[in-house]
């Protein structure tokens, strides 16, 4: 033994790398005939998987330019980055953007800005900014909810979120006001942590699920009994990322808690079906909600991502002769994108934000019934001239996903559909989590908003507005193409937003039903 340990340590380092590159070169040409490159050009071929791999992280931060990347650029990333620690955000020696690119967007100022007063709220807190509509308040719910906040956290489960990401953002949307969606994982004690929370189901219904997996009633009432910050109930149609499309939770992903959470069995796999076993047509779809309103008293509300619009004509008729139906509607832009989806759904099913809110708000408004909803906006939005736009459009909130996590941390490695996030934000690793710190975190989220809301804010006053739902089409002006240079919203989209009934900050200030810490 002695004899072999001594050969071994008479052995050259440079000739011990020899001898594992030959065994890895036997390896691949006669053992391993899953990849051809390696087998055919051994050793030399595992160079190509590894440059494949560190491929996005080259492009982001060597060879992309601060405006091409995809979904969210450098410049983007950055101001979210820099407006979550409340550092300097600006911009200097002007723009880098291509301000005569197609689909560039303008926001019309006003010769004199919006002057605020003295005593008027935004004096007193630069970043107060609720919504102008209140949810529930047009159906007469028991328990009618506005927003203290325009911008608000969008779905996100946990079980797609790790535990502290969770609790982070739960924390984050607390101190600014805002609330934080579930996702349809189901009520956490991680959303428990004093923000308003909208409490948003698909069809695996959990969290309140039967055991036969459909929609139990009586587990709807006890949750929003037992937990009063719940504020509103949020039922999904369909999701930007995977419109139609069900999922599968895999057994092995199914511990102990997350079973609780969800009401499922541990370790048994979950399949989340495409279509709702609670209603199959869009009068039993409003019937199910109309069910949901009058037993907890909360306003509820659908989300979709938008394509076909004749089941959208059908559940307008309905609103619009039997006085029912949904208190708000979340449109998912095709661009979102937290759930991880094949390429051919992502890339292909269900338009962009701006063709499927505008298709749905003229739909809506042909019939006269668009004052009756909170229209929410969901889809990149998280930008205060997106936002300018996305008001002008006509939605009454915003809600944003992906730039809620980078707030807190998440730099766009784009793998959280392998549980393998370097953030600890989209993984369920303990290791990966203890990177987390809760209360810088949540801290950051709401700087993020409150950094949001304070720019969007001085856009309106820019533009002669006191609240950004005074903004109209004729405001925003679009590049649309070579010979018509911009054009007004109206003109691009084919419509005029219709005015929402806003007299002043205060009143929203004074509301009964206003959310978030100001009052409950």
């Amino acid at each position: 033994m002695d004899a072999v340990l001594e050969f071994l340590g008479s052995i050259s380092w440079w000739l011990w790398i020899i001898i594992v590159l030959a065994i890895v070169a036997i390896r691949d040409i006669f053992f391993q005939r899953s990849h051809t490159i390696s087998h055919n050009f051994p050793i030399v071929g595992h160079l190509r998987y590894l440059l494949e791999s560190i491929g996005p992280e080259m492009r982001q931060y060597f060879v992309a330019n601060n405006r091409e990347e995809l979904p969210f650029n450098r410049i983007e990333r950055g101001w979210i980055y820099a407006s979550a620690k409340n550092e300097n955000n600006y911009e200097g020696f002007g723009t880098d953007r291509d301000i005569y690119a197609h689909q560039h967007i303008f926001i019309n100022n006003a010769m004199m800005p919006f002057k605020i007063g003295e005593n008027h709220p935004n004096a007193i807190d630069k970043c107060f900014l609720p919504c102008a509509k209140v949810m529930g308040a047009y159906h007469k719910r028991k328990r009618p909810y506005r927003p203290a906040s325009i911008i608000n956290i969008s779905a996100m489960s946990f079980g797609s979120l790790s535990a502290k990401a969770v609790e982070s953002l739960n924390k984050g949307v607390k101190l600014a006001g805002a609330y934080h969606n579930t996702g349809e994982g189901g009520l956490s004690p991680y959303h428990s942590n004093g923000g308003d929370v909208v409490f948003h189901f698909g069809t695996g219904y959990f969290g309140v699920r039967a055991e036969d997996g459909g929609f139990s009633m009586e587990k709807m009432v006890k949750l929003v009994e037992d937990n009063p910050f719940i504020r509103a109930i949020e039922v999904k149609l369909s999701q930007g990322a995977k419109p139609g499309k069900g999922g599968v939770l895999p057994g092995a992903k199914i511990t102990k808690e997350i079973a609780e959470i969800r009401g499922v069995e541990e370790g048994k796999t979950v399949l989340s079906p495409p279509n709702h076993k609670a209603f199959s047509n869009v009068p039993e779809m409003v019937d199910f909600i109309e069910s949901i309103a009058e037993a907890t008293g909360l306003p509820v509300g659908i989300k979709a991502a938008i394509g076909k619009l004749d089941q959208w004509e059908e559940l307008v008729q309905i609103m619009k002769t039997e006085n029912r139906g949904p208190d708000f509607i979340a449109i998912d832009g095709g661009e979102g994108g937290t759930g991880a989806a094949p390429p051919s759904f992502a890339d292909h099913v269900s338009l962009p934000w701006v063709y499927g809110f505008s298709d749905i708000y003229k739909l809506f408004q042909k019939h006269n019934i668009e004052d009756r909803v909170v229209f929410i906006g969901s889809g990149k939005l998280g930008f205060p001239a997106k936002a300018a736009m996305a008001f002008a459009m006509g939605v009454d909130c915003i809600n944003v996903a992906r730039e809620a996590m980078m707030s807190i941390g998440c730099i766009q490695a784009q793998i959280c559909h392998t549980n393998r996030c370097p953030a600890g934000i989209a993984t369920q690793s303990k290791w990966l989590q203890n990177g987390i710190n809760i209360p810088l975190k949540s801290e950051r989220l709401a700087q993020y908003f409150r950094t949001f809301k304070k720019e969007l804010i001085e856009i309106t006053h820019a533009a002669g507005y006191e609240h950004p739902c005074q903004f109209n089409m004729s405001d925003i002006e679009m590049n649309v193409d070579d010979h018509n240079l911009t054009k007004e919203f109206n003109s691009t989209f084919g419509y005029n937003k219709t005015p929402v009934d806003f007299n002043n900050m205060q009143d929203l200030k004074d509301c009964i039903y206003l959310g978030g810490k100001t009052k409950n």
